[in-house]
């Protein structure tokens, strides 16, 4: 009787380690995020190896898009990507939300708006269920002004609106701008960070997961 309630309670353990699916975490964002500029994004872009830094138990899912904004009102707005959609349908348990290079960009920003699609998407994330943990990345420094994007309104306009919003929701902010200002090195067209900068990224957000 004891032999066979004990195999009982070990096939049940085995059943439970079967069913139960990994943590899966999705990554919002632009061209930083899918890996732009690198030879092979498909294995060096920043959420490939944050899959191998978090290890067993973590799958990760690069819904990155080259260009994409968080104000709804841009020349690329995410909400409008096929990446969004994708977000939504995968049911995550944990999404990493690295948005507001490109909203810097002249002819796209506008504070007011931002901060209220910022806001919209943190909203519209925290309906999913069962209810994803939320971790929004400040962006990291621009070195050298490309494609319109503007480091001052980066730091004096977007990163603000990203603290003020930090009081008032309920996510985990993921510092990438100061952990990253004095490594110029590692965004060799001063915008996006090649390989080894996209390791130091993983890097930073994985020690965040873990916490």
């Amino acid at each position: 009787m004891r032999t066979a309630l004990l195999l009982f309670v070990c096939v049940c353990g085995l059943l439970f380690v079967s069913c139960r699916r990994d943590t899966r975490v999705v990554c919002v964002g632009d061209s930083i995020t899918e890996g732009a500029g690198m030879n092979d994004q498909s294995r060096t872009a920043y959420p490939v190896v944050l899959e191998q830094i978090l290890g067993p138990g973590y799958h990760v899912i690069n819904c990155g898009r080259s260009g994409a904004t968080m104000l709804k009102q841009s020349d690329l707005p995410y909400w409008k990507c096929k990446d969004f959609h994708n977000v939504l349908a995968c049911v995550p348990d944990v999404v990493v939300i690295a948005l507001g290079t490109n909203d810097s960009k002249n002819f796209n920003w506008n504070a007011l708006r931002f901060e209220k699609d910022f806001k919209a998407m943190i909203d519209t994330i925290r309906t999913l269920k069962p209810g994803p943990r939320i971790y929004v990345c400040l962006p990291p420094p621009v070195f050298k002004m490309a494609w319109s994007i503007d480091d001052s309104t980066i730091v004096h306009g977007v990163i603000p609106i990203i603290l003020k919003l930090k009081k008032t929701n309920d996510f985990t902010l993921i510092d990438l701008n100061h952990a990253m200002r004095g490594r110029p090195e590692l965004f060799p067209d001063g915008v996006h960070p090649d390989e080894a900068g996209a390791k130091v990224m993983a890097g930073i957000i994985a020690a965040e997961l873990k916490k």
